[in-house]
């Protein structure tokens, strides 16, 4: 796990290491123990490293033999000892036992295709002087993170913006189309960032570069198909395996492994696996907030910890835990997000960092698993959508918006009766509906998006096309799996995870796993209103009942009280400050009244609030006011 930028001038024109070294040092956090730089004409490349296989010998920039290919590697190739055996014996010969010199003499016997081999998180760029080509390559589902920009014919990459801005030619300007977005479906969708010209390469894609220009591809293609012939006891015996094999390759390394841990099903699971294969108790950690007795997770992961022999650890968080690191916080995200417990994974990270370098983390089950309520309303509005408008329309959303509060039943009548399932999908993520973007973005904004003419939606297109022969479901969670969980949840997970120089880990998604889940029939996932329902059978295996079907709480926080109370000067200080940046784009009347309603809890205006919040802390630390 390691931090990567470099600069190649497709021009011709050489880089000064002093660029490169002023982009790594942006990024120390992710690499406190090392760095590196190689410039040669066109070319820079940076690293900075968090020693965690190969402690050593695995320094980077890497080269092959022949000082050829340069490679800067962030990430965890966890099938490199496999594909070693294979390569040295086919003639390869290494210098270090680490991961990053698999890349290297997998693209020497691969090429591009090597990629393809790789069971992992990662984020590379891979120079072949040979070819006089830069490969820049993400992994299959955007577990680690690459930006890049082109500035006059200059293309800069990095792990993270920071890195990019140390260019003082990088434009600072908000782009108004992924502003649209980012108040649709919380977050922005890949490829696009809320800085106008700073792109992300796409999950399961690659970059390919030289003077001629730049092309980009995906490498991974994958398109679902339901497999109805299998009984549910050979896919539960099938699913057991791929989820041990998976924990089992993520076990690897060569520093202490710990855990995020809740009181669910997921992160028992693989508390469950890694206690099995480990000889040492499994370091797990959990985050409880003040005022949240209700939500809490404490006490049963205490119990679940007990059960297998953990060491246990646990931070209890208030508001001024979070007003504190508020002025950090989009600093270290780099994008705002409407997620209002986002900020906890930093501090469960910083818990963790005290005493490994690596943790687990039980993220993506939900998307692949349909563990979240929104797949329930996916699946009721195959129905819904199929009633008459006079009942829908002039009965139950009527009846529904005249209750105080309830902000997910009011986001469901909205959305559920919507014919369109890419405007459906649209409408289940926006809590700020149509109506509350019409009164919210001021004038000049809405006269940028007409101009527009491209709904928020259509950033999704690319992603429906390939599963449009799917069930409503299936084509949510593929969607979901490829958008809302690498640009908002692992972008975070990363985020949060690195700025404490910690690796987080995730094992249910080994893209192995994720290819077999998207076979299995839908009503194997949900049933009825079951969610997770095959993954919480299979997981019997380890688990008692108790755990397994335990009322989901996820990472839930009393936010909505806090915002009525302690973290009132919070919002005073920002978003109705007198410099505040959001009266640039929104109507300050419009957020006041918001605030006001959620005061008098007349409406559950908790995500609205916070993702204003995260917006103005976000155009603060980057744009300026």
């Amino acid at each position: 796990m390691c931090g990567i930028c470099g600069s190649y001038s497709l021009l011709g024109e050489y880089v000064a290491k002093q660029d490169v070294e002023k982009m790594t040092a942006a990024m120390r956090h992710r690499g406190p123990d090392g760095s590196g730089v190689y410039i040669k004409g066109p070319l820079g490349l940076g690293h900075r490293r968090l020693s965690i296989i190969d402690i050593g010998g695995g320094s980077q920039p890497m080269a092959n033999e022949t000082n050829e290919i340069y490679l800067v590697f962030n990430g965890e190739i966890y099938n490199y000892i496999e594909l070693r055996d294979i390569l040295e014996k086919k003639g390869h010969v290494f210098k270090t036992n680490s991961d990053t010199e698999v890349i290297i003499h997998g693209y020497e016997e691969w090429g591009i295709d090597t990629v393809k081999k790789f069971n992992g998180i990662f984020a590379f760029a891979l120079w072949d002087s040979r070819l006089n080509q830069l490969l820049l390559a993400r992994d299959h589902l955007g577990v680690k993170p690459l930006y890049y920009i082109f500035l006059k014919g200059k293309l800069l990459f990095a792990s993270e913006i920071k890195a990019l801005l140390t260019d003082m030619n990088c434009p600072r300007e908000v782009d108004i189309e992924s502003l649209e977005q980012l108040f649709t479906f919380r977050y922005v969708p890949s490829p696009r960032t809320l800085f106008k010209s700073i792109k992300k390469l796409s999950p399961g894609h690659i970059m390919t570069v030289d003077e001629r220009g730049y092309d980009i591809r995906q490498y991974w293609d994958w398109t679902p198909r339901i497999n109805n012939e299998c009984t549910i006891d050979d896919l539960i015996e099938k699913y057991q395996y791929l989820l041990e094999d998976a924990i089992k390759l993520q076990m690897r390394s060569d520093v202490p492994i710990g855990l995020f841990l809740s009181s669910g099903v997921d992160s028992s699971t693989i508390l469950a696996l890694m206690s099995r294969m480990s000889v040492k108790p499994v370091y797990t950690f959990t985050i409880g907030f003040e005022g949240g007795e209700k939500t809490n997770e404490l006490d049963d992961a205490r119990e679940i910890a007990r059960m297998f022999g953990a060491d246990y650890s646990e931070m209890i968080l208030g508001p001024t835990d979070y007003e504190k690191y508020y002025d950090r916080y989009l600093m270290d995200l780099e994008e705002p997000v409407g997620h209002e417990s986002a900020a906890a994974f930093y501090f469960v990270s910083k818990k963790a960092s005290e005493k490994v370098k690596v943790a687990m983390c039980g993220q993506g089950a939900d998307e692949a698993w349909a563990g979240y309520n929104r797949y329930i309303g996916v699946k009721l509005s195959d129905i819904y959508c199929k009633l008459p408008a006079f009942l829908t329309d002039d009965i139950v959303k009527p009846f529904v918006f005249s209750l105080p509060k309830n902000e997910l039943l009011k986001r469901g009548v909205v959305s559920l009766g919507e014919r369109d399932i890419l405007t459906r999908f649209a409408k289940m993520y926006s809590f700020y509906r149509d109506d509350m973007k019409a009164r919210l973005f001021r004038g000049w904004v809405k006269e940028k998006l007409s101009g527009l003419s491209c709904e928020a939606k259509y950033a999704l297109r690319h992603l429906q096309t390939p599963v449009q022969h799917l069930d409503t479901l299936s084509q949510m969670l593929y969607i979901d799996t490829r958008a809302s969980l690498p640009d908002d949840l692992l972008m975070v997970a990363d985020k949060t995870s690195m700025a404490n120089s910690l690796e987080a880990r995730v094992p249910f998604l080994d893209y192995r796993l994720i290819e077999f889940i998207e076979t299995v029939p839908p009503q194997y996932k949900l049933r009825g209103i079951s969610r997770k329902y095959l993954h919480k059978k299979a997981v019997g295996k380890w688990l008692p009942k108790k755990i397994i079907y335990r009322k989901k709480k996820g990472f839930t926080n009393p936010m909505e009280i806090w915002l009525r109370d302690k973290m009132q000067e919070c919002i005073n200080s920002r978003l109705l400050s007198a410099d505040s940046a959001s009266k640039r784009y929104f109507d300050d009347g419009y957020i006041r009244e918001m605030i006001n309603l959620h005061n008098q809890q007349k409406e559950n205006y908790t995500r609205h609030i916070n993702l204003l919040l995260s917006f103005e802390m976000w155009h603060r630390q980057f744009i300026g006011n």
